[in-house]
């Protein structure tokens, strides 16, 4: 029976499920490697929010009327969109080639005792810097797998919409 959906509708279905994954992947580094999300990273994050449940809501428009899940996959395919740009900025902040937000600078270097009781005491603790990459593997950073992955699926989003009807 799913092979008989139209391409949209099927994408907006698969779109919602990377972006779980992705999310999940997020959420697996923050909670089990320990890497706090800095300002710009909870940017991404949304997109993925967002486009998942513009999947979600796209498929099942779709099941009703099939051109919904055209119409969800140029939603995808403009949030997608974003996300590659987000994700760009973010490794190019990272990689000290244009400054990045005024709001996105953490303390940088190990927290102090006194930080801690400041912290239970009620203080406010800053995020992460955003351009401080804390993780990287084969020189790309977090940021700039997620502008690569945004990337493919706003080309893969793209062709759902505006390719074959079938």
């Amino acid at each position: 029976m799913m092979r008989d959906l139209p391409k949209a509708t099927l994408w907006s279905l698969l779109a919602a499920l990377v972006s779980a994954a992705m999310l999940a992947t997020a959420h697996g580094f923050e909670t089990f490697g320990g890497y706090a999300p800095c300002l710009l990273c909870l940017r991404q994050r949304e997109v993925y929010w967002v486009a998942m449940t513009i999947g979600l809501l796209g498929f099942l428009a779709a099941m009703v009327r099939p051109t919904f899940g055209r119409v969800a996959c140029v939603l995808l395919l403009a949030l997608f969109g974003t996300g590659t740009f987000v994700a760009g900025f973010h490794a190019g902040v990272e990689w000290k080639w244009w400054p990045g937000p005024t709001t996105c600078t953490g303390a940088t270097g190990a927290i102090a005792a006194d930080a801690l009781a400041d912290l239970l005491s009620g203080a406010k603790m800053r995020p992460p810097s955003c351009d401080v990459a804390a993780w990287r593997m084969f020189g790309l950073s977090m940021a700039g797998y997620n502008a690569l992955a945004s990337a493919v699926l706003t080309v893969a989003s793209a062709f759902a919409a505006y390719g074959s009807r079938k």
